[in-house]
């Protein structure tokens, strides 16, 4: 298993090297329009070579799925985390109430009812 997943890494950098070398030519990004930039007096913008917007791109979708996912499976983990602290609680209380049977009869049946 070691093995594919080496094979699958190196196959995977092979690849993002050869996106890497064929799209080498500067591109130049804009924050906005130039219309609008200059409308609102912001006029950013950033030359790049054409591999690290991709790279940087498939990060930010990378990125923004993960926390997307985690605030939507939010709900589920509140659940899980309410359903463990009420399997506690109920726990305890089988604790307890066994104990106070256990007052009521002899030290050796208490202690086999607690074996079971």
């Amino acid at each position: 298993m070691r093995y594919i997943r080496y094979a699958f890494l190196g196959i995977l950098g092979a690849a993002l090297i050869a996106v890497a070398l064929a799209n080498r030519e500067i591109v130049t990004l804009t924050l906005l329009p130039q219309a609008l930039g200059e409308l609102i007096g912001i006029n950013h913008s950033i030359s790049l070579p054409l591999f690290v917007v991709i790279f940087l791109a498939i990060a930010a979708g990378l990125l923004i799925g993960f926390v997307w996912e985690w605030m939507r499976e939010h709900r589920h983990r509140a659940e899980k985390s309410k359903a463990e602290k009420e399997l506690h609680q109920t726990k305890r209380e089988v604790r307890r109430l066994k104990g106070k049977q256990a007052e009521n009869k002899d030290e050796v049946l208490a202690l086999l009812d607690e074996a079971s």
